[in-house]
This record gives structure tokens, C-alpha cells and sequence, in this order.
């Protein structure tokens, strides 16, 4: 497949994260694709997302890979880590190298179990619109070096789009309030990553690769994630999903 130059990537990253006036707007979907583009298109290993609860929980909705969502689980649990500090603050948690002092004693918990998983940095964007701060996301680096102050601040533009969606949806919806649109998308969450356990041991591949197949396997087929998941785990799904040689 020919890539994009990177300003068509670029264009179609800001449409499909500003395309929420759909019906049945699927937002663990729509924040999968917006931790995906961070990764096409920022310097960064992986990235998460994590949406706050009315009562000001964090709670996480979506990751790249596994590790990332690991750690995301940890850090929420803790209570401490760049999506805390970035959410309670509502700035930017600007590039932390992970394996220094500094960053132990600024995350105890957090900063040697994101070094144990790989990740040599971290920084992190508040998910906001004004002074309304709705989640975090999380950019994680494998690299040594600091991200460039350029890339961060795209990163900040992908996720202030993207709480603009939200948000949209969030006001123009009259059967859900905000609290049963979380936890749809937490029970979506949960229905993915049952889906995406069953496709890998089908297709005897690892987790990651039966994630991206059934990302493309949705997309091409105009299908929202979640509904494919369901069908996945309800024994409906096209038998051409676990054909090997359909990846």
C-alpha cells in the first residue's frame, strides 16, 4: 500500500476525529482512532485515552497495544502518572524522561512500572475544551530524546478535536446522559477486548495483530467496531473475519 503524504494523513486524521454527527456515534471507536493517529502521526510509540466520570474518576477507554493498556490500569488504580497530573491541572504534561529520579519521585508507582514496560518517556494532554477537562491522553515513547515542543502541541490539537466530538454528541443526545454514554463505552471496551482474545485464538496469532485485523475487517466493511465485536462473541460475525488469508 502507497502511504499518504504525511499532509493527507494529517487532513484525514482532523476529519475523522471531527465526523461524530453520525447515528450511533461508537465513541470507544472514535477514541481508538484518535490514540491510532497520535501514533501515525506524532513521534510516539502508543498512546491511550482515558475519560473522567462525573465524580471525577479516570477511567480507561482506550490503548494502542496491551503494555500501554497495562500500565494506563496501574496508573488509574494509583491515582498518580502524566494522564493524573494532566487531567487535574488541565495543562500539558510536556515530555518526562522515565528513568530518573526525578520522575520516581514524581510518580512512584507509575514511572518504574512504565520503565519496566519499555517506554523511555512519556507526556500527556488534557482532553479539553475551555476550562472543561473530560478525560486525558496519554503519548508514550520507546525512544531517548525529548519530544519536539511542535509534536506535542499536535497531539494537544488531535485531542482538543476530538473533545469537541465528544462533547457534540454529548449535547445533542437526548436518550443518554453523559453517565450511561460512559458507560456504554466502557461495556463496548470490555466487549472489544473479549472480541479481540476469541479472533487471536481463531486465527492463532497474538493479541495486537487480531486488534488490527478486526480494525481493518470493521472499516472496510462500514461496520462500527463494537457491533462487530458483538458479533464476534454472539457467533453472527462473516465467517470470512477468521480466514486467515483475508488479513
Amino acid at each position: 500500500m502507497i502511504e499518504l503524504p504525511r499532509e493527507e494523513r494529517l487532513a484525514a486524521a482532523f476529519v475523522d476525529l471531527a465526523d461524530t454527527l453520525v447515528r450511533e456515534f461508537d465513541v470507544i471507536g472514535f477514541l481508538y482512532t484518535l490514540a491510532e493517529h497520535c501514533v501515525q502521526l506524532l513521534d510516539v510509540t502508543a498512546a491511550g485515552v482515558l475519560l473522567a466520570t462525573p465524580g471525577g474518576r479516570l477511567v480507561d477507554v482506550a490503548a494502542t497495544d496491551a503494555r500501554t493498556r497495562r500500565l494506563e490500569t496501574h496508573s488509574i488504580e494509583g491515582e498518580e502518572g502524566p494522564c493524573w497530573d494532566s487531567f487535574r491541572s488541565k495543562k500539558q504534561v510536556t515530555d518526562v524522561p522515565l528513568a530518573t529520579p526525578e520522575a520516581r519521585a514524581r510518580w512512584p508507582r507509575f514511572a518504574p512500572r512504565a520503565v519496566e514496560a519499555g517506554f523511555a518517556s512519556v507526556a500527556a494532554c488534557p482532553l479539553r475544551l475551555h476550562d472543561q477537562v473530560i478525560g486525558s491522553l496519554d503519548l508514550f515513547r520507546d525512544r531517548p530524546g525529548p519530544l519536539d515542543a511542535s509534536q506535542l502541541r499536535l497531539g494537544q490539537a488531535l485531542a482538543d478535536t476530538a473533545t469537541i466530538g465528544v462533547l457534540q454528541v454529548r449535547a445533542v443526545s437526548e436518550q443518554l446522559t453523559v453517565s450511561a454514554q460512559l458507560q456504554s463505552a466502557l461495556d463496548s471496551r470490555v466487549v472489544v477486548e473479549q472480541a479481540k482474545g476469541y479472533l487471536a485464538h481463531r486465527l492463532d496469532t497474538d493479541v495486537e495483530e487480531a486488534f488490527v485485523h478486526l480494525r481493518q475487517y470493521a472499516r472496510s466493511h462500514h461496520t462500527r467496531l463494537t457491533e462487530l465485536a458483538r458479533q464476534v462473541m454472539q457467533g453472527t460475525a462473516d465467517p470470512a473475519l477468521f480466514d486467515r488469508h483475508d488479513r
